[in-house]
């Protein structure tokens, strides 16, 4: 069957609510066709700029208006994420994704650092992901030539939905971007989270976006909220793990090709919740303590799991070839020193407002 990307709403929600032995069998089936069931991609998440972002997304520790306990750093060196990817590459993982919290990128000294990260990466044969904000062609290009195998930019939630998560940044902002990497050679990684106070109708808007997208999306993460005290969403109730095995499942059904990342949430699941997410078609994991700044599993207690099922993990490169590295020397793209006009929508989410409020008040206490 050949990929389709003119699903609707409607037909995904039937999807979605189909009875859970049926869903499970449907999207193993589909799994089963397009990868091999036994192998999970194993990759590592490096926060190599954390803290002080400007933007207001509700769920988001890292955003500098809601004062969490994360701790702040400045841009990593060079050689500390080289030596953090070597230890990722010896503990199992094939990719590593660094993420820096921005709202977008800007020319300058320290895009020039992470594409240098990204050359150090792809040279020991590691596939480099990063996720560092909105970004323009020109960027995408320079990422590109530096061997940056993909770019994450989640979609976060539905086009609707998400003018309740977010005021300082329009959807369309979203597709923009995802837009400029599919004029490179980069492969795109865009998926959201489940447990925001949405409803399934808002999930099923959330994968219409991603897979009427053509091509589709190489990687979809499915996280679930891990909500952190001092942000909006601190006190929304975890999603159960049926509904993250439902997400997985039809999110499998409705973009066979796709690797799909079983995400954030993964601490509050057990393994046999994970297998059934395995068997749904999720065939990715982020291991390592942290993800950016929230609690993952230990990657011994993954690699126990992976024995206990039979999982191997994913050798790099092995859905698309390794990019070429082309050295900052010898460069076609330079700096152009943009600046870009992104939008800031500036509604008002009430519980944004309240909870940055909130903290004002309590550091002035």
């Amino acid at each position: 069957m050949a990929t389709r990307h003119n699903w609707t709403k409607e037909e995904i929600l039937e999807i979605y609510n189909k009875p859970l032995m049926e869903l499970l069998y449907e999207a193993a089936t589909v799994h089963r066709k397009h990868h091999d069931p036994n192998t999970v991609q194993v990759s590592t998440l490096l926060s190599i700029k954390t803290g002080g972002c400007p933007e207001d997304c509700g769920y988001c520790p890292q955003a500098a208006r809601y004062h969490t306990d994360i701790e702040g750093n400045d841009l990593m060196s060079v050689n500390h994420v080289k030596a953090q990817a070597l230890r990722a590459k010896s503990a199992g993982s094939s990719r590593v994704c660094m993420g820096a919290a921005w709202r977008n990128v800007k020319d300058g000294p320290e895009f020039d650092n992470v594409l240098e990260m990204v050359r150090t990466i792809n040279k020991l044969d590691m596939e480099v992901c990063c996720t560092l904000g909105m970004l323009t062609e020109n960027q995408a290009q320079r990422l590109a030539e530096a061997g940056l195998y993909a770019y994450n930019h989640n979609l976060d939630t539905s086009e609707e939905y998400y003018k309740e998560v977010i005021s300082t940044r329009g959807f369309e902002d979203r597709l923009e971007t995802i837009d400029n990497v599919r004029k490179t050679n980069v492969t795109v990684c865009s998926g959201g989270i489940i447990g925001m106070g949405e409803k399934e109708e808002d999930r099923a808007g959330m994968l219409v976006a991603l897979s009427t997208l053509n091509p589709q999306p190489e990687s979809v993460p499915i996280n679930a909220l891990v909500p952190v005290e001092g942000t909006p969403m601190e006190e929304q109730a975890p999603v159960s793990i049926w509904e993250m095995v439902r997400m997985v499942a039809t999110t499998r059904i409705i973009m066979p090709e796709t690797q799909v990342r079983l995400s954030a949430g993964r601490t509050q699941m057990s393994r046999e919740g994970q297998a059934m997410c395995f068997f749904a078609g999720a065939n990715s994991i982020f291991a390592g303590d942290k993800l950016l700044t929230t609690p993952n599993p230990d990657v011994s207690e993954d690699m126990q799991m992976f024995k206990a099922l039979g999982l191997n993990p994913q050798k790099p490169f092995t859905k698309k070839s390794k990019p070429e590295t082309v050295e900052a020397s010898e460069s076609k793209y330079n700096s152009l020193g943009e600046k870009p006009k992104w939008s800031r929508p500036g509604h008002t989410i009430e519980r944004n407002v309240i909870t940055e409020e909130k903290q004002k008040a309590k550091a002035k206490a």
